[in-house]
């Protein structure tokens, strides 16, 4: 696994040096864009269109666009200097608060901290502290010259770090269009919405859910490259039920005998998942 980052967890006076990780990777099947004639990947050229020539990159700047057409050029002096006064190597734990406390909206991306030396005996107080305590720590990074809010807590027998939204980042629900404001439901209905709810209810099992669109991408790639003839299976035709009580007694008669049975498995596909 690559370190990505190293630094400390700086917690009262107690520094923490740690290695972070990626604890999470993208597996979406990704295609690159090749010329039909002779199958070479197309070039992309960085042209202005003002000037109409290609631009070389000591030729480019950065700017900021402040209204329509008008732009601030920022210099890498003018990045450095607000740099300096924001980067850290240091993970700053500010407060310690309940996990409970933090709703899922404000998640971002999850990382995996590990002690810099192998005896690692702050990261074990800190961690050993965190379980005994249930509390979670809500600290500041910097990241690539960005500034994060983060959160830390115990997974299994590793420190785990979830960089986290800041308040103005997380859109008002005011700008959902479209919300129904009057909350009365028909009772029957929801009687009925609380037993398929019972009846789909169960323990949180990672391992039984699959992306079956990727895995049906993978076979279809496998195919290609073994010269297959490519079936294209039609589409399910689309349920119209428009009575809402009748799709929820309809849902309800398939989940009483037991609960949803998981998705089929798949063979197993030898598909690269190497991708550019």
């Amino acid at each position: 696994m690559h370190t990505m980052w190293k630094g400390s967890i700086s917690f009262g006076l107690v520094n923490i040096p740690i290695k972070m990780f990626a604890a999470t990777e993208n597996k979406d099947v990704r295609f690159r864009y090749i010329h039909k004639e002779c199958n070479t990947p197309i070039k992309y050229k960085k042209i202005c269109p003002t000037c109409n020539k290609e631009i070389a990159e000591e030729d480019i700047v950065k700017g900021f666009e402040y209204e329509p057409g008008h732009f601030v050029i920022i210099s890498d002096e003018d990045l450095n200097s607000v740099k300096n006064e924001i980067n850290s190597k240091s993970i700053e734990i500010v407060d310690f608060v309940k996990l409970s406390e933090i709703d899922p909206i404000y998640f971002n991306k999850t990382y995996y901290l590990a002690p810099q030396d192998i005896v690692g005996k702050a990261y074990k107080l800190l961690r050993k502290a965190m379980e005994e305590t249930g509390k979670i720590a809500i600290a500041t990074i910097t990241i690539r010259n960005k500034q994060s809010l983060a959160a830390l807590r115990v997974y299994k027998n590793v420190l785990v770090m979830e960089t986290i939204f800041y308040p103005d980042e997380v859109r008002p629900i005011s700008q959902v269009p479209g919300l129904p404001e009057d909350e009365q439901v028909d009772e029957k209905e929801l009687n009925i919405a609380n037993q398929l709810i019972d009846n789909l209810t169960a323990k949180f099992e990672p391992n039984k859910y699959k992306d079956d669109y990727r895995e049906a991408m993978i076979e279809l790639i496998n195919k290609k490259i073994s010269g297959k003839e490519i079936k294209v299976t039609k589409e399910a035709p689309e349920r119209n039920v428009i009575d809402l009580m009748e799709a929820l007694q309809a849902s309800l008669k398939e989940t009483k005998t037991g609960k949803v049975k998981p998705p089929t498995k798949k063979k197993k596909t030898t598909a690269k998942k190497q991708t550019s």
